[in-house]
């Protein structure tokens, strides 16, 4: 029940958005959500009441996993959902509020808002995906947000947590919570987690299973996992599973979006088909023609996501554009460029892009991958030979292709 003054910041934070719009300013979401919130600093919880909420957080993957999961709980109706990734305070009450009739949600949460977000909104399912570093100088140290997670969700003991029991650090997070299912999500990415986030000790790794030393911390038994054709659940469920989307990582995805669906009460077959046929994430996987080329953009943000990223890319194209911006919200430390591991293009053509496309073509130097320097994303994608080239772009870098190619003329694309 929203109150009196929740109304009113709500009609004002909407006037807001419509403002933003009308003048060019952007969607509107966010300055919408922030007016409204000036106003009701309870919003949120109004909203939230209700609603049975499932909360995504993770480093990698919230938003295709947030697009899976509205998926796949719209089989049970009508879904509030975060679509565009907007995953502070601000967007989540822009999203709440532009489905006020939808009993169910499907939200993104940042990982450092995930408790104060659940202490307002008493999700009925929190998701979490993986921890790794991402953006040291802006975000914070990981294991500082596996305790401030592991804190929040012992608030909520009566929450089902879906958690990767394949991520060390999320699984930490979830171990002492009563209402764990645990995913075996994947992962190829490890070098965040080479101790114990409890006792320091050394995590030993025996292929599929991991283990603290002197603890008795490891590697729970899965109730969901995949394989490369079909999904596993709990009571020998085995579906065949398809999906729009390239890479194992996505469907890792998928997985969580399934057993979190299934948790509020949704059919396992209609799940999984409604996850299955999710194709693009606000912009992301899109394949664009531009002239002579097709070009399929990705986004990748961290070491972890750019290794994931780099797994998923046809090494036999045209060409293989790569995208680097070093500002704020990229985090303007390029030092992981270092970690990841670039070798694998020795025979591709690659084009550095970017306003740090400078400090890239040095990795990429030192890893023996001959490329070219060309900065504007959209020329170099035009730098390759005709046929389909990958592109692979850090956040504003992929922002800012998404605007150049939404003002391109339809000739220019065609």
């Amino acid at each position: 029940m929203v109150t009196t003054r929740g109304r009113i910041a709500l009609g004002a934070g909407s006037a807001a958005r419509w403002a933003s719009r009308v003048t060019g300013r952007g969607a509107g979401a966010m300055i919408g959500g922030l007016v409204a919130m000036a106003l009701d600093r309870s919003i949120l919880r109004q909203l939230g009441q209700a609603r049975r909420s499932v909360v995504i957080t993770g480093t990698n993957g919230k938003s295709t996993t947030t697009r899976m999961t509205a998926a796949a709980l719209g089989t049970l109706g009508p879904v509030a959902t975060n679509a565009e990734g907007a995953n502070m305070d601000a967007g989540l009450v822009a999203a709440l509020a532009a489905a006020r009739d939808a009993t169910l949600a499907a939200l993104e949460v940042d990982e450092m808002h995930v408790p104060h977000v659940a202490d307002a909104v008493d999700p009925a399912v929190i998701v979490l995906l993986n921890l790794s570093r991402d953006q040291l100088d802006r975000v914070g140290e990981i294991n500082h947000i596996e305790r401030t997670l592991r804190a929040g969700l012992a608030r909520h003991p009566s929450t089902v947590v879906v958690a990767n029991c394949d991520d060390v650090l999320m699984t930490s997070a979830a171990y002492d919570c009563p209402n764990v299912v645990w995913v075996a999500a994947g992962g190829s990415w490890a070098n965040d987690s080479v101790s114990c986030p409890r006792s320091g000790e050394v995590i030993v790794r025996e292929g599929t299973h991991w283990y603290s030393t002197g603890t008795d911390f490891k590697r729970p038994e899965p109730q969901w996992w995949f394989d490369d054709t079909h999904i596993h659940g709990p009571d020998g469920l085995a579906l065949p599973m398809s999906l729009a989307l390239p890479g194992a990582v996505n469907r890792g995805n998928a997985v969580h979006a399934v057993a979190a669906a299934v948790a509020l009460g949704a059919d396992p077959a209609a799940a999984v088909a409604a996850a299955s046929a999710v194709d693009e994430v606000a912009g992301r996987y899109r394949t664009v023609r531009l002239g002579e080329h097709t070009a399929r953009v990705l986004l990748a943000k961290n070491p972890a996501g750019w290794q994931e990223a780099l797994s998923m890319v046809d090494k036999h194209g045209a060409g293989v554009v790569i995208s680097v911006n070093g500002q704020v919200p990229d985090g303007e430390d390029l030092s992981w460029l270092w970690d990841v591991r670039f070798e694998h293009f020795e025979d591709t053509q690659v084009v550095a892009a970017g306003e740090r496309g400078t400090d890239l073509a040095v990795r990429l130097g030192y890893a023996g991958v001959g490329h070219t320097l060309v900065h504007d994303t959209v020329k170099a994608i035009a730098s390759c030979p005709p046929g389909h080239v990958e592109v692979i772009a850090n956040y504003t870098a992929f922002l800012q292709l998404n605007r150049v190619l939404a003002r391109l003329p339809e000739d220019a694309r065609a």
